[in-house]
């Protein structure tokens, strides 16, 4: 649609089109035609305020793509259906609507600078543990954002995470709630366990019985919705070979580099510190008696440990190791550089106090050969020309895309290969079609159904895709052969724990009334005692456990309670519930923790129906 837009913008099509809205206009007047251009853009209203249709389309990729990074491999295609999408991402705007009204009418705000701060702080966003704006605009821009979106949909979450806290923060607990909540945490069971075996293998399944699975199930077996793609990849690392540096150029990169080499100075400090109990005049007299008795001879680490208020340097006689520029306060760092070795400074006052500053020693700047450093030195003249070269070509690449029907032509203009992958589906690949980013486009109204060229897509910092769908291998009916071994070992296993369940149902009449002794042996199969069992014990399957605690309580001690349940491996386990023992009493550490978790559970349920309760009071229309 969209190349058949490109390639008819000029001719008879377009001018039919114009002519047709502007007798549409004069029939109608353009307010008309106004509001119908403006619903169509429109997914919704919320108390009057609009969600657009690009809103939703942001938000039901954003789900697509989380869809695929939590599921991987394992991800069901089927859940991929876009109108399923499209509504799941309706009701979640629709939600953070509601919550965003309802926060600001609880009046809650959000400053920039805070904004700023959790922006600064994320670490996501930082290298070396700072901030970097190029690794910020990276993962955001991988999220689908740009700089603005991305601090707008930031507080948004905020002023929802206020609201949230808010209204989780109020719930509270009462001691008898804590009380009851351990009494059951910390109960245990008697019980004893029998359990019988599933053997699917000796389980008879007529090929009748696979085909009938088989037709009533026709939905489940179909092959992957799989897409072939020709791709264009382009590769910064291409351009390093382009571009030439100069050997007088290189010399002037190293006269550069070594001019910045400085020299190490060794130094040691006597500190005594400004605060709120010693004053700066009382500071200053004490380092200069400092400074009298080292003039009286007296040793510079010795007194170090005896005066310094520095606890990382003092037990060292005021030692701090070598260091370079940079590093000091400014006020102490232009003494230190103005002493000579062994002399020690008049005092220097900085934000801590009052120095006396004494030079150990200076160490000469290492200097790295030319030869050592010209492959570092031709990288880095060639870096920012590639750079250039890379983002020219980015763009053109983009350009060319757009305006062609095929790659051919964009491959040919970049020197570039067109490249094949192999078969892939909605869970994506290997290679580049392991890129979420790649599969999204892939699968794209746009890519997929209208067979036009992807825009750019950046895989990483240094390569740049574009594709197209060479083939699209649409969901087929498997036939039966191809499925039939794993229908009949399905059907096997069905039957098998079917049997079982008939035997334990028997077996669990004949407990109850009697007719069968409730510690006797059951077709060879003995009872396994197992004594003040908890929720979580050890070498029991959860499944089991969950089992035995939902049995009500034995009325009496020679009235047990049974139940049976299946396991994931197809085995039944028959449960006979001898005693239930009352939890011990809980420690104040444990009280604190229940206190906290039923709070929190408490605050999240609050939550739940302050949500419905907006919903409930809103004006909501879905267009």
């Amino acid at each position: 649609m969209l190349q058949n837009i490109r390639d008819n913008s000029q001719g008879w099509i377009a001018k039919t089109i114009i002519g047709l809205i502007v007798v549409l206009m004069a029939l109608t007047g353009f307010e008309a035609i106004f509001q119908a251009a403006t619903h169509s853009q429109d997914a919704a209203k919320v108390n009057g305020q609009t969600i657009s249709q690009n809103e939703l389309s942001q938000a039901a990729d954003m789900q697509r793509r989380q869809l695929m990074q939590q599921l991987g491999k394992d991800f069901d295609p089927a859940l991929l259906d876009d109108k399923m999408l499209r509504d799941a991402a309706l009701n979640g705007l629709i939600e953070r609507k509601l919550l965003l009204q309802g926060a600001e009418d609880a009046k809650f705000a959000l400053s920039e600078a805070a904004l700023d701060q959790v922006i600064l702080q994320r670490p996501e966003f930082q290298v070396d543990g700072k901030f970097n704006a190029d690794r910020f605009d990276q993962v955001i821009r991988q999220m689908g954002y740009g700089r603005m979106q991305f601090r707008d949909m930031l507080a948004e979450e905020m002023l929802i995470g206020q609201l949230r806290t808010g209204l989780a923060g109020s719930s509270f607990v009462t001691d008898k709630q804590v009380e009851a909540f351990a009494r059951l945490e910390n109960q245990t069971r008697d019980f004893a366990s029998l359990t019988f075996k599933a053997n699917p293998a000796v389980v008879k399944v007529s090929d009748e019985e696979v085909k009938a699975h088989y037709d009533e199930h026709a939905k489940e077996f179909m092959s992957p919705d799989q897409v072939v793609i020709d791709y264009i990849e382009l590769k910064k690392s291409v351009f390093f070979d382009q571009v030439k540096v100069t050997d007088d150029e290189l010399k002037a990169q190293y006269e550069k580099e070594i001019a910045n080499l400085a020299e190490q100075r060794h130094a040691a400090h006597i500190l005594i510190e400004v605060n709120d109990k010693v004053s700066d005049a009382q500071a200053k007299a004490r380092i200069e008696e400092v400074e009298q008795r080292l003039a009286k001879g007296e040793d510079f680490a010795a007194l170090a440990k005896e005066f310094s208020q520095d606890p990382g340097s003092a037990n060292s006689g005021g030692d701090l190791g070598f260091a370079g520029p940079g590093v000091y306060d400014p006020a102490f760092e232009d003494a230190l550089y103005k002493l000579k070795d062994g002399q020690v400074s008049a005092p220097v006052r900085t934000e801590f106090g009052y120095h006396l500053i004494k030079l150990l020693g200076v160490q000469a700047p290492e200097v790295p050969s030319f030869a050592s450093l010209k492959d570092k030195l031709t990288r880095d003249l060639k870096l920012p020309l590639v750079e250039q070269r890379y983002v020219d070509a980015a763009k053109q690449l983009q350009d060319a895309a757009y305006e062609a029907s095929d790659l051919v032509q964009p491959a040919q203009d970049l020197n570039l290969k067109v490249q094949t992958s192999a078969p892939f589906g909605r869970e994506g690949g290997e290679g580049i079609t392991a890129n979420r980013a790649v599969i999204q486009a892939a699968f794209s109204e746009e890519v997929l159904e209208e067979a036009a060229n992807s825009t750019a897509i950046e895989l990483d910092p240094e390569t740049t895709v574009v594709l197209r769908v060479k083939e699209h291998r649409k969901p087929e009916q498997l036939p039966l052969e191809a499925v039939a071994k794993n229908i009949r070992e399905h059907l096997a296993k069905e039957k098998a724990t079917a049997e079982l369940k008939a035997k334990a149902d028997k077996l669990i009449a004949g407990l109850r009334d009697g007719s069968i002794a409730a510690g006797a042996a059951y077709e060879g199969q003995g009872w396994t005692a197992h004594e003040a069992v908890t929720r979580g014990q050890d070498g029991i399957d959860p499944a089991e456990l969950q089992a035995l605690f939902r049995l009500a309580k034995p009325q009496a001690k020679d009235k047990p309670v049974f139940g049976s349940v299946v396991l994931n491996d197809g085995s039944l386990v028959v449960l006979q519930l001898k005693g239930v023992n009352e939890g011990a009493a809980a420690s104040d550490e444990e009280k604190l923790q229940i206190r906290s978790y039923l709070a929190s559970r408490a605050g999240q349920q609050d939550f739940a129906a302050y949500r419905k309760q907006l919903e409930a009071k809103a004006d909501i229309t879905r267009y």
